[in-house]
């Protein structure tokens, strides 16, 4: 057979979808070797004594995916016309489209780089002979495998901190939207390295190799499906790939797809972590016999080596034991001896219902060490421990949530809320049903339904099982209902309002429940991402916390000082004066002027041209004179901000064609992130009664280009005043809220008046 219809039939293996992950890998390292001995015959005229090809890195382990690199050495002794015969080899590759990396040498030349190169020293552990002579493969491969195995001790610590810098770099497979399997925490990359740990200092613990094999099946199909739909084959999952890899591995649908990934890649880093610590652990002298030494630290518990170990002889039975060793860990942040957690798991012992009061305190003290709870939980996860505790958990764990937004599956959602909590439960009266509050207050996203109403529903049966008095539970449950109901406000109300304050102080009822919510919005938002909590958001449900308090402790909302938002003194002062006004201060740009219903969309126009994302905005009027402020985000810094004032001022004075523009940046920008098919179709919402003076005009939508000036040139061409607005961008979304008012200074209250509006906003956003 020919080397050209070796590499035919390489390529019918690629089109054949019946074949799929390691199976496919395995039969395109086999084809490929057939044909590479094919060329390396016709190369070297048939003549190969003294040379041999030797497979390495992913195709030495034949793992080679249908976009993996080909990567060979050329092993020769002495031939002299090696530089001719790799010649011949490498073009026909070439000419076929594969990336190839390829080296010439001799054995001995191989063994010394090994001794000094970590990246040939980790590649030459999987080499393997593929054509010619075996004699020169037999010598690289026995003399490489035994030099890492007497030195490869001393090159882990090094090894180590790549694999830190890598994961620094690509991120977590287990919580990015769009994960990179191989090079991420989590991915395939990390599993070669424990398989090169291994090779040179036992690192693993019984049980662990299948577990990373299991692993690493789903994270092969997975990236042998994604280089199938690509053209130019990725090992970053991306979204707009993700529902065409599904079905591929046999997923119903992307989520399933994204939550395999993501438990693969927990299962990974876990695994990693813990083989790690081992791996680069060198205590000696005193402190090595401190740390050896045993130490009771609990009924039935221990500490020494480093590691929490529940005792020979302790009742795995009890199923509060679990709960102990938990809290003893986060305690002294020390990780649960392996062989502790696995005879833990094997013992199914069943939870209590109800819980007695000492499960209820554990937990809750579990939760209360923050951080340190984390890896304590995500190891009970592992063991499916804490499904033993909640069963209700079951349909979170791993749950992609696909919203740019969101850092974080559903459940490590949660245990990063609850860890933030612990850190607020010094302003809460009852610092349990904060902690417990945090992390159910989203259970409700793995189940079909309003993932409000569905997690009530969860709350009330979990904190009634757990034991909680039903007043307890009562406030737990207002916790789930209500746990958006600051944040949204805040961002997209008028906090001078006396109804917005008088409506929130209502239905919140109680200081209690105000103050559990205040600390659940910080830890939930902080849990979500960095886009979802900052100083801005937190000046404003700290504002509204505090006059919502005023009014639950009797206070009359007449007697509060109006609110510190916008626009204050120093900007009513300029608005007196009457003369335009264009000022930047750090983030923030201030623009006074003669009062005019385009005049706020020609200032947020003019900052989409320039390039600025606003991050918040803000507006009022008074006595024909209006005002804005903008918190911009410039994304560097190389803005010419005196630039950026001369063009507002054009802009307001009517000299810049801002439409123009837009038109123009949007044809020649960047192509939008693929997370921005998250967020569904623009829509209006009109209420007349959030406000007693203001209509207040709700808009969702994509964040693009020029967005705010879109929607405010739609307010604009319909007379409409804005008194005052809210911008807030959530990732990839915005959430705009605008008080207007007509032209007359009266409510837009007609029904046809309300339907040319909705309209209007949509058709410019639809441009």
């Amino acid at each position: 057979m020919t080397a050209s219809s070796l590499l035919e039939g390489r390529a019918a293996l690629i089109a054949d979808r019946s074949i799929g992950g390691r199976a496919l890998c395995r039969a395109l390292s086999d084809a490929t070797d057939e044909w590479l001995v094919a060329l390396l015959d016709e190369a070297c005229d048939g003549d190969t004594r003294g040379l041999s090809l030797v497979a390495t890195g992913g195709y030495g382990r034949r793992e080679l995916a249908p976009g993996s690199d080909l990567d060979v050495w050329l092993v020769h002794e002495d031939r002299r016309d090696v530089g001719a015969v790799a010649e011949r080899l490498w073009y026909p590759i070439w000419d076929a489209g594969l990336k190839l990396g390829h080296a010439v040498r001799t054995p001995a030349q191989v063994v010394a780089i090994v001794g000094e190169d970590l990246d040939t020293a980790t590649a030459s552990i999987s080499c393997r002979h593929v054509a010619g002579d075996p004699a020169p493969a037999a010598t690289v491969i026995a003399s490489t495998a035994d030099r890492w195995a007497r030195r490869g001790s001393r090159w882990l610590s090094t090894l180590h901190h790549r694999i830190l810098l890598r994961h620094a770099d690509a991120g977590e497979v287990a919580f990015l939207l769009e994960p990179d399997l191989k090079e991420g925490r989590g991915g395939l990359r990390d599993i070669h390295a424990l398989g090169w740990a291994e090779a040179t200092r036992h690192v693993l613990l019984p049980g662990d190799a299948e577990t990373l094999q299991a692993a690493e099946d789903t994270l092969l199909d997975v990236r042998v499906a994604l280089h199938r739909v690509t053209e130019r084959p990725t090992d970053v999952l991306l979204l707009e790939r993700q529902d065409e890899v599904a079905p591929l591995v046999g997923a119903a649908d992307a989520d399933e797809l994204m939550a395999r990934v993501s438990a693969a890649g927990r299962t990974v880093a876990w695994v990693s972590d813990e083989a790690w610590r081992r791996a680069t652990s060198r205590h000696r002298g005193h402190l090595a016999r401190v740390l050896r030494r045993e130490r009771r630290v609990g009924d039935g518990l221990t500490r020494g080596e480093g590691e929490v170990h529940v005792e020979p002889d302790a009742d795995v039975g009890d199923p509060l034991l679990v709960l102990r060793t938990a809290l003893v860990a986060a305690s002294f942040g020390a990780p649960v001896n392996r062989e502790s957690i696995d005879r833990l798991a094997a013992s199914n012992a069943t939870f209590p219902d109800p819980w007695p009061a000492e499960a209820r305190q554990l937990l809750v003290d579990l939760l209360a060490t923050g951080q340190a709870a984390i890896p304590v939980l995500e190891t009970l996860d592992q063991k499916g421990l804490v499904e033993r505790l909640l069963p209700e958990w079951t349909p979170v764990r791993s749950r992609p949530q696909r919203n740019a937004l969101h850092r974080f599956t559903v459940d490590r959602h949660l245990f990063e809320a609850a860890a933030n909590a612990a850190a607020l439960t010094t302003t809460v009266a009852r610092p349990d049903l904060l902690l417990v509050g945090t992390l159910l207050h989203d259970l409700g996203k793995g189940y079909p339904g309003d993932h409000t109403v569905v997690g009530m529903d969860l709350m009330r049966r979990i904190g009634s099982r757990m034991g909680f008095p039903s007043e307890d539970v009562d406030t737990m449950v207002a916790m789930v209902e209500h746990h958006l109901l600051l944040p949204d406000v805040a961002t997209r109300r008028d906090l001078g309002d006396e109804l917005v304050i008088n409506t929130v102080a209502e239905t919140v009822g109680t200081l209690q429940l105000l103050e559990l919510l205040a600390a659940l919005t910080e830890a939930d938002s902080m849990a979500t991402g960095p886009s979802a909590w900052g100083p801005w958001k937190a000046e404003l449900v700290g504002e509204l916390v505090r006059r919502v308090a005023h009014v639950l402790r009797g206070g009359d909302t007449a007697d509060l000082e109006p609110p510190t938002a916008f626009p204050g003194p120093e900007v009513r002062d300029l608005m007196a004066q009457r003369r335009t006004v264009v000022r930047i201060d750090g983030p923030q740009l201030t623009v006074v002027a003669a009062d005019r219903p385009d005049l706020f969309s020609r200032v947020a126009g003019t900052l989409a041209l320039k390039g600025l994302t606003v991050l918040a905005a803000e507006a009022g009027g008074d006595n024909g004179m209006a005002a804005s402020q903008f918190r911009v985000h410039a994304g560097g810094d190389d803005v010419d901000w005196e630039e950026v004032v001369r063009d507002v001022r054009r802009a307001v004075d009517g000299r810049l064609a801002i439409e123009a523009r837009l038109a123009q940046r949007t044809r020649t920008g960047r192509r939008a992130p693929a997370a921005m098919r998250l967020v569904g179709e623009p829509t209006v919402r009109v209420d007349n009664h959030a406000s007693g003076e203001s209509t207040v005009v709700e808009v969702r939508a994509p964040d693009r280009i020029g967005v705010l000036y879109r929607i405010t040139r739609a307010l604009a061409d319909l007379d409409l005043d804005i008194r005052s607005a809210r911008i807030d961008t959530l990732g990839h979304e915005v959430v705009d809220s605008f008080y207007l008012r007509t032209s007359s200074g009266n409510k837009v209250d007609d029904r046809d008046h309300i339907r040319e509006l909705e309209r209007a906003i949509l058709h410019q956003l639809s441009l």
